[in-house]
This record gives structure tokens, sequence and C-alpha cells, in this order.
């Protein structure tokens, strides 16, 4: 079977595709597949997938997960009946690869938004301030401002300088592209990159920075599942407070 598989039918002019990466080894998480954790009796990647599905902005998505998982993510979106999703397909030794095979599985759109598998607790609000980012720039990231005073650490744990914290932003996702746009960077892309933001930028187009979430947060450490199941049990919120 190919490694994409067309679940129900897009359209070509959709709005705002979503490509979702959900292929990594998860190699911090002790021997826990953080995809398809059991967070409040369904798979992680299923609250994402929802949250997705959910927001007005989006019209279709594509999930990428491990070559090893792909019948068993459809046979999830299947049980679970998630909207939105018209592919699933088997990503690549890197993240820039899974996304590229995303992309190509999502088929041509006039706008696409990336984002981690592993941040469930996406909000609409988040999406929709995406969405009008792309529109107006073309290129922007979900990001917010570090709390934290940010150390520079050299050789033998020595600070070496301590940035202006005001003008430092931490990166999320979902990062929101001109869908040609993101094509023409994966295309062109001659190094390894560890986000999308950093391989346009490398086509010297500018990237601008969307406000995101606190609750954002990304599923890399057991304990990081800890606190994102406890953000997704509180009934009266999203997971979108900024």
């Amino acid at each position: 079977m190919a490694t994409s598989e067309i679940l129900e039918s897009g359209s070509p002019g959709a709005e705002l595709g979503v490509v979702v990466v959900a292929a990594g080894r998860s190699a911090r998480m002790g021997g826990t597949d953080k995809t398809f954790a059991n967070v409040h009796g369904v798979p992680l990647v299923v609250h994402t997938l929802r949250r997705i599905a959910g927001s007005g902005a989006v019209t279709r998505i594509a999930l990428v997960v491990a070559d090893e998982a792909v019948e068993r993510a459809r046979a999830m979106i299947a049980e679970y009946r998630i909207g939105k999703v018209v592919a699933v397909c088997a990503g690549g030794e890197r993240r820039q690869d899974s996304v590229y095979a995303g992309l190509l599985a999502l088929g041509d759109c006039r706008w696409v938004a990336v984002h981690d598998g592993a941040r469930p607790c996406v909000s609409s609000d988040v999406m929709e301030r995406g969405l009008e980012a792309v529109q107006r720039w073309s290129a922007a990231v979900a990001a917010v401002p570090v709390k934290d005073t940010i150390k520079v650490v050299g050789d033998d744990d020595v600070v070496t300088s301590t940035p202006e914290r005001s003008t430092l932003w931490a990166a999320q996702t979902p990062q929101v592209f001109d869908y040609g746009l993101l094509m023409r960077a994966h295309r062109s892309a001659s190094a390894d990159y560890t986000d999308d933001a950093a391989m346009v930028e490398a086509l010297g187009n500018s990237v601008r920075v969307f406000l995101g979430s606190y609750e954002n947060l990304k599923v890399t450490t057991p304990e990081d599942l800890v606190l994102v199941s406890q953000l997704l049990a509180d009934p009266g919120g999203d997971g979108a407070k900024s």
C-alpha cells in the first residue's frame, strides 16, 4: 500500500491546510510512544487532531506518522471519527522530510500550517491568529515572550552573555506559510533545519511571530505528559490561555 492514502476528498482551493507531524522517535519518553500515549482514554495525537479539526480556520489536515504506525493511525482516525483529515502518510528520517511528505499528501492549498502532533493543547484562537498572520505576512510562527532570564553558556559552564529578555520569544507551532513558499523552501533546503521557519528564513524571506499560548506545550518527556494531561482535564478551558 502507498505511504499516503486519501481518506476523504479535499479541495485544492482550501483556505488553510494543516500538516500534523507525529513521526518522531520519542527518544526522551522512556520507551513510551508519545503519539499514541493514553491521555484521558484516547491517544495523545487524537487530542491534537480534535483541537485542529474543531477550528473554523482549518479546512483539511494531513497526518504524518512513523512508517510502521501508518495503518494504526488510519484505524485511529476512523475509530474516533476525526473530521477534516484527508490523508495519513509516513514520515522520513528527519523532521523536514516528514513535513515535506505531509505537504505532498495535503496537496496544493493557499495557506498551510505545520503543527507538532505532540502539542495537544493548541486552541482555535491560536489557529485563527495563525490564519490572520499568514494572510498578512505569508510566513509567521506562533511564539510567546520568554519569561525567564536567558544565559548563553560556553565552555566549562561559563556564562558568556545575557541577551536582552525583551527580544526573546519561544517558538512554538503552528507555523504558517504560503503553501508555495514553504514548498520552495523545502525543495531548496541544503542543510538540516530544526523548524520550517528557519528554512524559509534561509530563502531570504522575513518570518513574523504571532501570539501563541503558554499552555501550548510540546510533550518531550514523561513530565510534559503529566502537565498536558492536567491541562486537557480542565473542563472549563481549551488549553489556550495566553
